[in-house]
């Protein structure tokens, strides 16, 4: 069973600056922030909201993330920046690593699947705006994540982030239950239990890639995706508190 749970984690994941008052113009909210290098970024963040237009992922999030939040350093190679990802799901805690390259302005990562991602404008002074371009299989798909060093933003912070998803024409976000509680970081408190999937997303291949694509082409417009995961949901949360 936990091997499923390690599928489900995947499967989600592959699916997972200024200081002005909150903007209104779509021209503004949409303009990609230039990037003086990869210091600003480093360190904790966390997910506040996210918006894909991937068939299945607001009912996937909804069914499977708790909070999720990931640390960023600076990696040996110049640009580089290694993020540490850490996700709650069914009160556990699972984690996974990988690296990406600043480029042109731009965050660029190779595994487990190729996506491209912008820093987009936003008037919270401790947040960012990450709008991403990735392909799964030979299908294009776009996503929109509200991060903030803090624990929870304001309302006014999520509402300016809303109006950004429909700029983009992006579904309706889903919003993190912060309540809920992060997985704790392990550096702090070494007792903790967390399931490291590094291993099994730098496996991920092509062909893998095309499987999934096949996979969301069939179930798009369906209800056979959300009803699978909540069965399978129901099962994992039955299996956890017995």
């Amino acid at each position: 069973m936990m091997e499923c749970v390690h599928v489900a984690v995947v499967l989600f994941s592959l699916l997972s600056l200024g200081q002005s008052a909150p903007a209104t113009n779509c021209d503004i909210l949409t303009q990609p922030i230039q990037l003086s290098g990869r210091d600003q970024l480093l360190g904790r963040w966390n997910y506040m909201a996210e918006s894909s237009d991937m068939p299945g992922y607001t009912e996937l999030s909804k069914l499977f993330t708790g909070t999720v939040w990931r640390n960023l350093t600076a990696a040996a190679e110049e640009n580089v920046i290694t993020s540490i990802q850490y996700q709650k799901m069914f009160g556990l805690c699972f984690t996974y690593s990988y690296n990406m390259t600043l480029e042109n302005n731009a965050l660029v990562l190779v595994h487990p699947y190729p996506p491209t991602t912008f820093h987009l404008n936003t008037g919270c002074p401790d947040c960012m705006v990450v709008y991403s371009n990735y392909t799964i299989g030979k299908t294009s798909f776009r996503s929109l994540q509200l991060l903030s060093r803090r624990s929870k933003v304001s309302a006014a912070e999520l509402e300016e982030y809303k109006k950004q998803t429909e700029c983009l024409n992006l579904p309706a976000a889903v919003i993190m239950d912060v309540e809920k509680g992060f997985c704790p970081d392990p550096s702090l408190s070494k007792d903790t239990k967390i399931t490291d999937l590094t291993s099994i997303f730098s496996t991920t291949g092509s062909d893998d890639m095309n499987l999934m694509d096949k996979i969301l082409k069939k179930v798009k417009g369906s209800s056979f995706l959300t009803e699978a995961f909540s069965k399978f949901s129901n099962s994992v949360t039955a299996m956890f508190e017995n």
